[in-house]
């Protein structure tokens, strides 16, 4: 089994996080600051260099303005997608 972050599946996970922060009108900069990290965090965690914990995710989906289970839920209909 190949690591997950060459997999299709964190693809579509790293785009929801884009989606949903451009969604919300934030810059990289500022969620990162939001989450109390350094300016080049969420770069990281959106080209995949950085991978995130449950709760670190949880705390990106509140800056965000989603639920982690609204999170989950719209990853698993995108998958069932494609």
């Amino acid at each position: 089994m190949s690591k997950t972050i060459y997999r299709h599946e964190y693809d579509v996970l790293l785009t929801l996080l884009k989606k949903h922060r451009k969604a919300t009108g934030l810059t990289q900069v500022e969620c990162s600051k939001a989450l109390d990290r350094p300016q080049s965090f969420m770069s990281d965690v959106e080209t995949g260099s950085r991978r995130l914990d449950i709760v670190q995710l949880r705390d990106l989906c509140k800056v965000l303005d989603i639920g982690l289970t609204e999170l989950v839920a719209e990853f698993e209909r995108t998958l069932e997608e494609k």
